[in-house]
């Protein structure tokens, strides 16, 4: 990257550090713990909306949707992640190049599954072929936004309608009977208070979120993890940077990282809790009542 580093094995002590530090992999590295903040960032706003919209119907009296909400929440939350990760995601590509080649295939086209094997025409690979690096890539995040949404909405939607059963009914009988619909109770009443029975859960779905992180590589997206194994790992003198096996230092840099990132999301977590237990009838709130007194 700079003319300093062009020829490594001509350079020594700090010089070497830093060319060694500023290489093309390693700014693959640095850049791969954008790609898992990224994730979060997108993962959970998509999880929390897909966990609200499960527990809303698993509570609905139309009884299809419950038996919708209910089955989604079972059904991902039985099945081991990893087998989830590794089904879905071929399962959810191959469905996508499905439907492009009913539309760009040629008419009489083979059916795709010819035993284990998946075969489409060119025209309706995702991406192209031909696309550049960027865009399979981008591909492969978006595969792995979708999956991460889909099996933590499931944790989130059981934890939303816990949430949802422990506000008291006898609020919800009075705003009933002061004239308020089953949607202005809903919306009003129901709402605004299940957050704060709700947030514990939420919390913990939030810290396994950030651990499980790492099984990005399941989805084939290059993350912190996989490069912390690959450099770390014991380098010949066929590579330009030579050395021995440094994979204890790259992950004790990844605990430092996910420590951190723990240890932020605890205290943004616990003032967010102590906002909304202001007022409410929980353990949390009496004891900020009494403390106030």
């Amino acid at each position: 990257m700079f003319a300093v580093c062009a020829d490594p094995k001509t350079i020594e002590g700090l010089t070497w550090a830093f060319c060694y530090l500023t290489s093309g992999k390693h700014l693959d590295f640095y850049g791969s713990f954008l790609t898992v903040i990224l994730l979060l960032v997108i993962t959970a706003p998509c999880a929390l909306a897909l966990g609200f919209g499960g527990a809303t119907a698993a509570r609905s009296q139309v009884l299809a949707l419950r038996i919708i909400g209910k089955t989604y929440i079972a059904m991902v939350r039985g099945i081991p992640d990893i087998i989830f990760f590794l089904f879905f995601v071929i399962a959810l590509d191959q469905g996508i190049e499905y439907l492009k080649s009913l539309a760009v295939c040629p008419a009489g086209s083979l059916w795709p599954w010819q035993g284990l094997e998946f075969r489409v025409c060119q025209e309706a690979k995702v991406p192209l072929g031909a696309s550049s690096a960027f865009w399979h890539n981008a591909y492969g995040f978006a595969l792995a936004v979708v999956t991460f949404a889909i099996v933590f909405g499931a944790f989130t939607a059981n934890v939303m309608f816990g949430a949802m059963q422990a506000v008291p009914k006898a609020q919800l009988e009075t705003a009933e009977a002061y004239g308020m619909s089953h949607a202005q109770v809903f919306r009003r009443i129901l709402v605004p208070q299940m957050w704060v029975f709700a947030l514990p859960g939420l919390s913990n779905l939030w810290m396994i979120l950030i651990k499980a992180t790492p099984l990005l590589f399941l989805l084939g997206v290059e993350d912190i993890v996989y490069y912390a194994r690959e450099l770390g790992g014991s380098k010949t003198q066929s590579y330009a940077y030579p050395h021995g096996d440094w994979r204890l230092i790259y992950f004790i840099g990844l605990l430092i990282f996910y420590l951190t990132m723990t240890k932020i999301s605890e205290k943004v977590l616990g003032r967010l809790s102590a906002n909304l237990s202001k007022g409410q009838a929980t353990a949390a709130g009496e004891a900020m009542r009494r403390a106030g007194a």
